[in-house]
Protein backbone atom coordinates (compact mmCIF):
# COMPACT_ATOMS: atom_id res chain seq x y z
CA UNK A 1 0.00 0.00 0.00
CA UNK A 2 1.33 3.41 -0.73
CA UNK A 3 2.49 5.12 2.31
CA UNK A 4 0.33 8.96 3.38
CA UNK A 5 1.40 10.86 5.97
CA UNK A 6 -0.66 13.06 8.60
CA UNK A 7 1.08 16.34 8.81
CA UNK A 8 0.09 19.33 10.65
CA UNK A 9 1.57 22.81 9.98
CA UNK A 10 3.62 24.02 13.85
CA UNK A 11 1.60 25.94 15.91
CA UNK A 12 1.21 29.44 15.59
CA UNK A 13 0.77 29.83 19.66
CA UNK A 14 3.98 30.89 20.30
CA UNK A 15 4.97 32.83 17.54
CA UNK A 16 4.06 36.19 19.26
CA UNK A 17 6.10 35.21 22.34
CA UNK A 18 9.11 34.14 20.28
CA UNK A 19 8.95 37.18 17.94
CA UNK A 20 8.52 39.20 21.04
CA UNK A 21 12.12 37.70 22.17
CA UNK A 22 13.65 37.95 18.87
CA UNK A 23 12.96 41.30 18.52
CA UNK A 24 14.10 42.18 22.46
CA UNK A 25 17.74 40.95 22.26
CA UNK A 26 20.35 43.83 22.11
CA UNK A 27 20.41 44.39 18.54
CA UNK A 28 18.13 46.92 16.11
CA UNK A 29 15.07 45.19 14.94
CA UNK A 30 16.23 42.61 11.99
CA UNK A 31 19.88 42.87 12.10
CA UNK A 32 20.27 39.30 12.81
CA UNK A 33 18.77 38.91 9.02
CA UNK A 34 18.46 35.42 7.76
CA UNK A 35 19.45 33.34 11.72
CA UNK A 36 16.22 35.43 12.98
CA UNK A 37 13.89 33.95 10.04
CA UNK A 38 16.31 30.38 11.14
CA UNK A 39 15.37 30.84 14.69
CA UNK A 40 11.92 31.50 14.19
CA UNK A 41 11.16 28.73 12.00
CA UNK A 42 13.09 26.37 14.61
CA UNK A 43 10.47 28.16 17.33
CA UNK A 44 7.67 27.00 16.22
CA UNK A 45 8.53 23.46 14.87
CA UNK A 46 10.01 23.13 18.23
CA UNK A 47 7.21 24.71 19.73
CA UNK A 48 9.20 26.98 22.21
CA UNK A 49 11.02 29.97 22.68
CA UNK A 50 13.88 27.47 23.66
CA UNK A 51 15.06 25.68 19.81
CA UNK A 52 17.89 23.13 20.30
CA UNK A 53 19.82 21.88 17.86
CA UNK A 54 22.56 20.67 19.65
CA UNK A 55 21.64 16.48 18.70
CA UNK A 56 21.83 16.84 14.78
CA UNK A 57 22.40 13.49 12.60
CA UNK A 58 23.44 13.12 9.25
CA UNK A 59 21.79 10.62 7.03
CA UNK A 60 23.28 9.52 3.56
CA UNK A 61 20.94 7.40 1.37
CA UNK A 62 22.68 5.68 -1.43
CA UNK A 63 21.55 3.73 -4.11
CA UNK A 64 22.37 2.84 -8.10
CA UNK A 65 20.16 3.94 -11.00
CA UNK A 66 19.43 1.48 -14.21
CA UNK A 67 19.49 4.48 -16.49
CA UNK A 68 23.48 4.83 -16.25
CA UNK A 69 23.56 2.29 -19.44
CA UNK A 70 22.38 5.24 -21.36
CA UNK A 71 25.77 6.72 -21.12
CA UNK A 72 24.10 9.78 -18.87
CA UNK A 73 27.24 9.86 -16.59
CA UNK A 74 31.12 10.94 -16.59
CA UNK A 75 31.33 8.41 -13.81
CA UNK A 76 30.65 4.20 -13.55
CA UNK A 77 28.22 2.42 -11.66
CA UNK A 78 31.40 1.59 -9.93
CA UNK A 79 32.10 4.45 -8.39
CA UNK A 80 28.67 4.09 -6.56
CA UNK A 81 29.75 1.29 -3.79
CA UNK A 82 33.39 2.47 -3.68
CA UNK A 83 32.13 6.50 -2.26
CA UNK A 84 29.58 4.74 0.19
CA UNK A 85 33.35 2.68 1.45
CA UNK A 86 35.26 6.17 1.11
CA UNK A 87 31.72 7.51 3.61
CA UNK A 88 32.27 4.85 5.92
CA UNK A 89 35.87 5.29 6.00
CA UNK A 90 35.81 8.78 6.84
CA UNK A 91 37.55 10.25 3.85
CA UNK A 92 34.58 11.86 2.07
CA UNK A 93 33.48 15.53 1.96
CA UNK A 94 30.75 14.46 4.46
CA UNK A 95 32.65 12.72 6.53
CA UNK A 96 34.84 15.49 7.39
CA UNK A 97 33.17 17.89 7.92
CA UNK A 98 30.75 15.42 10.32
CA UNK A 99 33.84 15.16 12.42
CA UNK A 100 34.65 18.53 12.03
CA UNK A 101 31.14 19.86 13.81
CA UNK A 102 30.63 16.76 15.73
CA UNK A 103 27.43 15.42 13.75
CA UNK A 104 27.25 11.18 13.57
CA UNK A 105 27.13 10.62 10.33
CA UNK A 106 25.05 7.04 8.91
CA UNK A 107 24.95 5.95 5.58
CA UNK A 108 21.71 3.79 4.04
CA UNK A 109 22.38 1.49 1.32
CA UNK A 110 18.41 1.24 -0.28
CA UNK A 111 19.64 0.17 -3.41
CA UNK A 112 23.53 0.26 -4.27
CA UNK A 113 24.66 -2.40 -7.05
CA UNK A 114 27.06 -4.25 -5.16
CA UNK A 115 27.12 -6.77 -1.98
CA UNK A 116 28.12 -4.35 0.89
CA UNK A 117 30.26 -5.70 4.31
CA UNK A 118 28.81 -4.75 7.60
CA UNK A 119 30.00 -1.74 9.01
CA UNK A 120 28.62 0.26 12.08
CA UNK A 121 27.85 2.99 10.58
CA UNK A 122 25.94 1.38 7.47
CA UNK A 123 22.22 0.85 7.11
CA UNK A 124 21.21 -1.85 5.07
CA UNK A 125 18.27 -1.25 3.79
CA UNK A 126 18.65 -2.46 -0.21
CA UNK A 127 15.48 -2.07 -1.90
CA UNK A 128 17.04 -3.98 -4.77
CA UNK A 129 20.63 -4.09 -7.02
CA UNK A 130 19.64 -0.47 -8.61
CA UNK A 131 16.51 0.91 -10.66
CA UNK A 132 15.77 -0.35 -13.56
CA UNK A 133 17.03 1.71 -16.80
CA UNK A 134 13.18 3.62 -16.90
CA UNK A 135 13.96 4.88 -20.59
CA UNK A 136 13.15 1.29 -21.16
CA UNK A 137 11.09 0.27 -18.69
CA UNK A 138 9.62 1.34 -15.55
CA UNK A 139 12.23 1.94 -12.84
CA UNK A 140 10.55 -0.22 -9.85
CA UNK A 141 7.84 -1.54 -8.98
CA UNK A 142 5.01 -0.51 -6.62
CA UNK A 143 5.85 -2.92 -3.54
CA UNK A 144 9.49 -1.23 -4.16
CA UNK A 145 8.48 2.23 -3.87
CA UNK A 146 6.78 1.19 -0.52
CA UNK A 147 9.48 -0.05 0.61
CA UNK A 148 12.17 3.02 -0.52
CA UNK A 149 10.00 5.34 1.20
CA UNK A 150 9.94 2.95 4.56
CA UNK A 151 13.69 3.03 4.59
CA UNK A 152 13.84 6.73 4.76
CA UNK A 153 10.85 6.08 7.85
CA UNK A 154 12.36 3.74 9.96
CA UNK A 155 15.63 5.72 9.80
CA UNK A 156 14.22 9.16 11.14
CA UNK A 157 12.17 6.72 13.64
CA UNK A 158 15.41 5.46 14.58
CA UNK A 159 17.48 8.69 14.70
CA UNK A 160 14.53 10.61 16.82
CA UNK A 161 13.66 8.03 19.18
CA UNK A 162 17.54 8.09 20.22
CA UNK A 163 17.21 12.10 20.91
CA UNK A 164 17.83 13.76 17.41
CA UNK A 165 16.81 16.73 17.36
CA UNK A 166 18.15 17.87 13.78
CA UNK A 167 18.32 16.00 10.81
CA UNK A 168 20.47 16.28 7.50
CA UNK A 169 19.73 14.05 4.82
CA UNK A 170 22.43 13.46 1.49
CA UNK A 171 22.48 11.40 -1.15
CA UNK A 172 24.98 8.90 -3.63
CA UNK A 173 24.82 7.13 -6.60
CA UNK A 174 25.80 7.81 -9.89
CA UNK A 175 23.20 8.89 -12.30
CA UNK A 176 21.31 10.59 -9.74
CA UNK A 177 21.12 14.02 -11.27
CA UNK A 178 19.31 12.71 -14.65
CA UNK A 179 16.86 10.66 -11.78
CA UNK A 180 16.48 14.08 -10.07
CA UNK A 181 15.88 16.36 -13.33
CA UNK A 182 13.41 13.64 -14.61
CA UNK A 183 11.47 13.80 -11.74
CA UNK A 184 11.54 17.10 -11.48
CA UNK A 185 10.52 17.79 -15.16
CA UNK A 186 7.52 15.38 -14.15
CA UNK A 187 6.86 17.24 -11.46
CA UNK A 188 7.05 20.64 -12.62
CA UNK A 189 6.15 20.56 -15.64
CA UNK A 190 8.99 21.68 -17.54
CA UNK A 191 11.15 20.97 -20.50
CA UNK A 192 14.50 18.79 -19.86
CA UNK A 193 16.39 21.02 -21.66
CA UNK A 194 16.03 23.48 -18.35
CA UNK A 195 16.04 20.78 -15.31
CA UNK A 196 19.40 19.23 -17.23
CA UNK A 197 22.47 20.29 -15.78
CA UNK A 198 26.02 19.41 -16.11
CA UNK A 199 25.64 16.51 -12.87
CA UNK A 200 29.28 15.53 -12.05
CA UNK A 201 30.98 17.53 -15.16
CA UNK A 202 29.26 17.04 -18.46
CA UNK A 203 30.30 18.93 -21.36
CA UNK A 204 27.40 20.55 -23.24
CA UNK A 205 26.92 17.45 -25.79
CA UNK A 206 26.15 15.49 -22.52
CA UNK A 207 24.30 17.57 -21.10
CA UNK A 208 21.86 17.63 -24.46
CA UNK A 209 22.06 13.76 -24.84
CA UNK A 210 21.27 13.61 -20.45
CA UNK A 211 18.50 15.55 -22.29
CA UNK A 212 17.13 13.56 -24.47
CA UNK A 213 17.33 10.81 -22.54
CA UNK A 214 14.67 12.35 -20.36
CA UNK A 215 12.46 13.69 -22.58
CA UNK A 216 12.24 10.13 -24.38
CA UNK A 217 11.91 7.80 -20.50
CA UNK A 218 9.32 10.41 -19.82
CA UNK A 219 7.43 9.57 -23.45
CA UNK A 220 7.86 5.99 -22.95
CA UNK A 221 6.27 6.48 -19.17
CA UNK A 222 3.50 8.70 -20.69
CA UNK A 223 2.70 5.59 -23.29
CA UNK A 224 2.78 3.14 -20.68
CA UNK A 225 0.70 4.51 -18.19
CA UNK A 226 -1.97 5.69 -20.48
CA UNK A 227 -1.80 8.96 -19.39
CA UNK A 228 0.29 12.41 -19.20
CA UNK A 229 2.63 13.00 -16.62
CA UNK A 230 0.77 16.01 -15.20
CA UNK A 231 -1.99 13.35 -14.53
CA UNK A 232 0.10 10.85 -12.48
CA UNK A 233 0.07 10.31 -8.87
CA UNK A 234 2.70 10.50 -6.88
CA UNK A 235 3.01 6.78 -6.79
CA UNK A 236 2.99 6.41 -10.57
CA UNK A 237 5.41 9.22 -11.20
CA UNK A 238 8.42 6.91 -8.63
CA UNK A 239 7.24 4.01 -10.57
CA UNK A 240 8.09 4.81 -13.87
CA UNK A 241 11.13 7.54 -13.05
CA UNK A 242 12.02 7.32 -9.34
CA UNK A 243 15.20 6.43 -7.36
CA UNK A 244 15.38 5.01 -4.63
CA UNK A 245 17.35 7.20 -2.37
CA UNK A 246 15.87 10.03 -3.74
CA UNK A 247 12.10 8.23 -2.46
CA UNK A 248 14.15 7.19 1.05
CA UNK A 249 14.91 10.89 1.15
CA UNK A 250 11.64 11.76 0.89
CA UNK A 251 10.27 9.26 3.11
CA UNK A 252 13.06 10.44 5.69
CA UNK A 253 11.59 13.70 5.31
CA UNK A 254 8.28 13.29 6.02
CA UNK A 255 8.31 11.47 8.74
CA UNK A 256 10.45 14.27 10.23
CA UNK A 257 8.03 16.30 10.00
CA UNK A 258 5.38 14.45 10.86
CA UNK A 259 7.29 13.57 14.01
CA UNK A 260 7.65 17.72 14.42
CA UNK A 261 11.43 17.53 13.51
CA UNK A 262 13.05 20.03 11.64
CA UNK A 263 15.49 18.99 8.65
CA UNK A 264 18.05 20.16 6.28
CA UNK A 265 17.77 20.16 3.20
CA UNK A 266 20.99 19.99 1.04
CA UNK A 267 21.54 20.52 -2.86
CA UNK A 268 19.43 20.09 -6.44
CA UNK A 269 18.74 16.32 -5.58
CA UNK A 270 17.58 16.42 -1.97
CA UNK A 271 15.25 19.41 -2.94
CA UNK A 272 13.88 17.31 -5.98
CA UNK A 273 13.36 14.43 -2.94
CA UNK A 274 11.21 17.52 -0.79
CA UNK A 275 8.78 18.48 -4.08
CA UNK A 276 8.31 14.67 -4.27
CA UNK A 277 6.99 14.44 -0.52
CA UNK A 278 5.41 18.07 -0.87
CA UNK A 279 3.31 16.06 -3.95
CA UNK A 280 2.18 13.66 -0.84
CA UNK A 281 1.84 16.05 1.83
CA UNK A 282 2.05 19.65 1.25
CA UNK A 283 2.79 20.67 4.61
CA UNK A 284 6.00 19.04 4.69
CA UNK A 285 7.90 21.70 3.41
CA UNK A 286 7.32 23.89 7.11
CA UNK A 287 9.85 21.93 8.70
CA UNK A 288 12.42 22.23 6.18
CA UNK A 289 15.24 24.42 6.43
CA UNK A 290 17.43 25.07 3.21
CA UNK A 291 21.32 24.70 3.35
CA UNK A 292 22.52 26.20 0.13
CA UNK A 293 22.04 27.25 -3.71
CA UNK A 294 23.78 24.53 -5.99
CA UNK A 295 25.55 25.52 -9.26
CA UNK A 296 23.55 22.70 -10.43
CA UNK A 297 21.46 24.35 -13.51
CA UNK A 298 17.82 24.10 -12.28
CA UNK A 299 18.11 24.48 -8.57
CA UNK A 300 17.36 28.20 -8.37
CA UNK A 301 14.10 27.39 -10.10
CA UNK A 302 13.48 24.28 -8.16
CA UNK A 303 14.22 26.67 -5.21
CA UNK A 304 11.70 29.54 -6.68
CA UNK A 305 9.02 26.78 -6.97
CA UNK A 306 9.26 25.58 -3.22
CA UNK A 307 9.56 29.45 -1.86
CA UNK A 308 12.52 28.86 -0.29
CA UNK A 309 15.84 31.30 0.78
CA UNK A 310 18.64 29.07 1.26
CA UNK A 311 21.02 30.11 3.81
CA UNK A 312 24.22 29.56 1.75
CA UNK A 313 25.74 30.25 -2.06
CA UNK A 314 28.83 28.97 -2.19
CA UNK A 315 29.15 27.39 -5.92
CA UNK A 316 28.46 23.52 -4.32
CA UNK A 317 27.63 20.83 -7.18
CA UNK A 318 28.77 17.97 -4.85
CA UNK A 319 25.71 16.58 -2.87
CA UNK A 320 25.84 13.33 -0.12
CA UNK A 321 24.70 16.30 2.15
CA UNK A 322 28.05 18.19 1.78
CA UNK A 323 26.09 22.02 1.79
CA UNK A 324 23.74 20.98 4.68
CA UNK A 325 26.23 19.83 7.24
CA UNK A 326 28.03 22.98 5.87
CA UNK A 327 25.23 25.15 6.80
CA UNK A 328 24.94 23.44 10.49
CA UNK A 329 27.21 25.98 12.29
CA UNK A 330 24.75 28.88 11.09
CA UNK A 331 21.71 26.98 12.48
CA UNK A 332 23.26 26.19 15.91
CA UNK A 333 24.03 30.28 15.87
CA UNK A 334 20.42 30.86 14.99
CA UNK A 335 19.22 28.88 18.49
CA UNK A 336 22.44 30.02 20.35
CA UNK A 337 21.18 34.27 19.75
CA UNK A 338 18.05 33.15 20.82
CA UNK A 339 18.84 31.25 23.88
CA UNK A 340 21.96 33.20 25.09
CA UNK A 341 22.11 37.05 23.79
CA UNK A 342 21.36 39.49 26.27
CA UNK A 343 18.04 41.17 26.01
CA UNK A 344 17.78 45.00 26.20
CA UNK A 345 16.09 44.90 30.03
CA UNK A 346 18.97 42.39 31.06
CA UNK A 347 21.68 44.02 29.83
CA UNK A 348 20.16 47.70 30.89
CA UNK A 349 20.91 48.70 27.29
CA UNK A 350 18.73 51.68 26.19
CA UNK A 351 16.18 50.25 23.47
CA UNK A 352 15.37 52.31 20.09
CA UNK A 353 12.50 55.15 20.12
Amino acid sequence: MFPTFTIQVPSSVIEGELQKKIDNKTKPLGSLGELERIAFQLGRIQNCVTPDVSKAKMIVFAADHGVVAQGISLFPQEVTPQMVMNFLMGGAAVSVFCEQHSVPLRVVDVGVNAELDEHPLLGARKVAFASKDFSQEAAMTAEQVEQAIQAGVEEVDLAIDDGVNLLMFGEMGIGNTCVSSCMMTALIGMNATDTTGRGTGLDKAGVSHKAHIIEQSLKRAEQATGQLMADWSAQTLAEQVGGFEILAMAGAMLQSAQRHTAFVVDGFICSVALLFAKKMAPHVTEYAVFAHQSNEKAHRILLDNLNAEPILSLDLRLGEGSGAILAYPLIQSSCVFLNRMASFESAGVAESK
